[in-house]
């Protein structure tokens, strides 16, 4: 067995930064939508033009080329608008940098994994940590190929990243490549352009403390009434003064609505969004705003109350409810979710599981929730599963990013910690300490119950196993073998004890009944060991 790796020590996940809540804009005329177009298309076609000069400038952007791009886009919009556009501008253009660093990190851990193959011998064997080598020489020659366009795709990276290039589209590439496949997609040349110009729209504005309801460009009142500043060129389309237009529709925030209200009403920052839903033909405001930085709560005050250990799979969560001391309390439970079909589907399903096990934390009355700090960018690769496209599968399919972002935000309304630990191990020593003791005739022990144990117990601190090193001069053991690294045929080890039967004497059944007269000692060792089973009444007789 190889050497167990360092585990990385727990922490508390701090809270979310933000909030956000979506309406619907109801009852909205034909004047209205209009507008509403006119004003995305031109706003998007200046987001656009100022993304492309931002990709130009690449490593060599500065704060004065930052001041130049926002003055000329003052001149054809506002300043808060021109504000808004060079802030999203800057924003997607740092997101592409990331993928651009993670897509590197991608192909530079597939590069290494098939260099390692390469380098067994064909038909090698592998390991638990590490696939073997190619199972043909066939096969070894196509990957030797795949080697060297990886190396390319990693030089070509590296070079873009070094020179600050990097390429996004304003819309979304997957949508810009459904262009080329509209008969599969079911869509007609028309739908499609619809899609495409409502994802290049720009209808969104930042908010300002201190100004009236908390934001200039998009305003809206407590009664829900929306308006909107029209850009300089198409102050014609105003309906009411100072170049505005006031939207027939309302709006009318049911969840966090009074929040919501509670900041307009003293007049802080809330930014707004107006997005257009193509499929449904509705339109939506999104509001947002900053939350103040709230100290993280201390480890040990979110270990107080004990914790429930989450073991996430792609298809449920394993929770089970541990008290402070690392005992495993009740019955584990099991919170499914159905991760397959459209992206919607599946979010609403996180969502769901997640509800219902946080609605569980809250009626237990413990503080903290402990999960797995989960990463697979290095495991989803092909080269290092090989031909296990079903596991890869299931991998891809486990939403670690969405899983962490929508359970901090949701865990902060229960006013719960969320303590990530090292997901190291978390499974192969449950299983091996915690499932077989705690399987009953009545209750089944899955390997993911077990390790939602081990989770918890590495959260609030303990190890995974349930032995500990005993007391100094402890009378049975002396100092010895009950420590946490004893094996498993160490004397006197903490275990399950052996049935009665392995007790009885020789030549007693089960039932009792003894089979034959036992035979006179041969030793005596043997008569003083069998005179510790006799009665004291024989001693009080000598």
């Amino acid at each position: 067995m190889g050497a167990v790796r360092e585990l990385a020590a727990s922490f508390v996940v701090p809270g979310p930064c933000g909030v956000a809540v979506r309406d619907r804009l109801k009852h909205l005329t034909a004047q209205d939508e209009q507008v509403l177009r006119a004003v995305g298309a031109h706003q998007g076609a200046l987001a656009s033009r100022d993304l492309k000069v931002r990709c130009a400038d690449g490593l060599n952007h500065d704060v004065e080329s930052w001041a130049t791009r926002k003055r000329e886009l003052t001149k054809v919009s506002s300043s808060r608008i021109a504000g808004a556009i060079t802030k999203a501008t800057h924003a997607q253009w740092a997101l592409a940098r990331r993928c651009q660093a993670a897509h590197i990190r991608s192909l530079e851990a597939g590069i290494k994994m098939l260099k390692h193959r390469l380098s067994l011998p064909v038909g090698a064997k592998g390991t638990k940590r590490a696939p073997g080598g190619y199972r043909s020489k066939g096969e070894w020659f196509q990957k030797s190929r795949r080697l060297k366009a990886l190396e390319a795709r990693h030089a070509a990276a590296v070079a873009d990243w070094q020179a600050g290039r990097v390429r996004v589209v304003r819309g979304g590439k997957r949508l810009l490549n459904t262009r080329h496949h509209l008969v599969e997609a079911g869509l007609g040349e028309g739908e499609w352009r619809e899609r495409w110009e409502a994802e290049r729209w720009f209808l969104s504005a930042d908010g300002e403390s201190g100004k009236r309801f908390g934001n200039e460009t998009i305003r809206v009142t407590p009664t829900g009434e929306a308006s909107i500043k029209l850009p300089a060129l198409l102050a014609y389309l105003a309906n009411t003064s100072h170049g505005r237009y006031a939207l027939t529709g309302t709006v009318a925030f049911a969840h966090r609505g009074v929040e919501w209200a509670d900041r307009i009403g003293a007049n802080r920052a809330v930014a707004y969004r107006i997005h257009y839903d193509t499929i449904r033909g509705r339109w939506y405001l999104t509001a947002s705003w900053q939350r103040p930085v709230v100290q993280t709560v201390p480890l040990e005050a979110a270990r107080a109350g004990g914790v429930i250990g989450v073991d996430t799979n792609a298809d449920h969560f394993a929770a089970y409810l541990l008290d402070p001391h690392g005992n495993p309390v009740g019955e584990p439970r099991r919170f499914g979710c159905d991760l397959t079909g459209t992206a919607p589907h599946r979010d609403a399903q996180l969502r769901h599981a997640l509800t219902q096990l946080l609605h569980w934390a809250t009626q237990t009355g413990v503080t903290a929730v402990a999960i797995e700090d989960l990463d697979f960018s290095v495991e989803k690769t092909r080269e290092k599963h090989g031909r296990r496209k079903r596991f890869r599968q299931l991998i891809s399919g486990i939403p670690t990013g969405k899983l962490k972002a929508r359970l901090v935000s949701m865990a902060a309304e229960h006013g719960l910690a969320i303590v990530a630990v090292d997901p190291a191990y978390t499974s192969v020593w449950g299983g091996q300490y915690w499932q077989k003791p705690l399987t009953t005739p009545r209750r089944k022990m899955s390997r993911h119950d077990a390790a939602g144990i081990a989770i918890g117990r590495r959260a609030l601190g303990h190890p995974v196993r349930r032995r500990t090193t005993p007391p100094p001069h402890d009378r049975s053991d002396r100092v010895g073998h009950r420590t946490v690294q004893a094996v498993p045929g160490a004397r006197r080890r903490e275990g399950t004890r052996p049935p009665a039967t392995d007790h009885a004497p020789g030549g007693v059944s089960p039932n009792g009944t003894r089979k034959r007269q036992p035979s006179a000692p041969k030793t005596v060792r043997d008569a003083r060991s069998a005179r510790q089973w006799v009665q004291n009444s024989l001693l009080l007789a000598e």
